[in-house]
């Protein structure tokens, strides 16, 4: 299932996200955490892979369409045990 969102919220959600989070959704889907970072926006792709992230210039750093909602399922999910 594909998600729209803008930059900065993707990158607000990242920011936002507690010590050890983009660890922890690496470990539990078997990637680099490289490739954690550029799904959240980074662009190192020599330790890590893409992953389904396209980025089109306009309003708000631009508007992200993710492919696979995985990585940002979990991170809300990290977020929502944080804040309860």
């Amino acid at each position: 299932m594909t998600k729209t969102i803008t930059f900065n919220e993707l990158r607000r959600i990242k920011d936002s996200l507690p010590d050890g989070s983009i660890l922890k959704i690496a470990d539990e889907l078997n990637v680099t955490p490289q490739t954690v970072r550029n799904y959240f926006g980074g662009n190192n792709y020599e330790f890590g892979s893409n992953c389904g992230l396209h980025i089109e210039p306009g309003p708000d750093g631009g508007i992200v369409v993710l492919d696979d909602t995985v990585i940002y399922d979990m991170a809300m999910k990290i977020l929502e045990a944080q804040n309860a």
